[in-house]
């Protein structure tokens, strides 16, 4: 008789978005930019970079990462 094998559930994190988020928590806009967390947290503190905060999060504004990266900023 077959065994079950447990059915592995991908990882949220992994999966594609149907559609592009407004904002970000920090790791992701990290990765998103290439940049470093330190550097990140500067460009948030010199406003070049913009945040909202909701509850105890910390969530960076894509928009804001997009004019970032165009205008080569850092």
């Amino acid at each position: 008789m077959p065994t079950k094998r447990a059915l592995s559930k991908p990882c949220p994190d992994t999966l594609p978005l149907p559609f592009e988020p407004i904002t970000v928590r920090i790791p992701i806009a990290v990765r998103m930019t290439g940049i470093g967390r330190s550097k990140l947290y500067e460009l948030i503190k010199a406003g070049e970079v913009e945040t909202v905060k909701i509850g105890t999060a910390t969530l960076v504004k894509v928009a804001s990462l997009h004019r970032l990266v165009e205008r080569g900023a850092g």
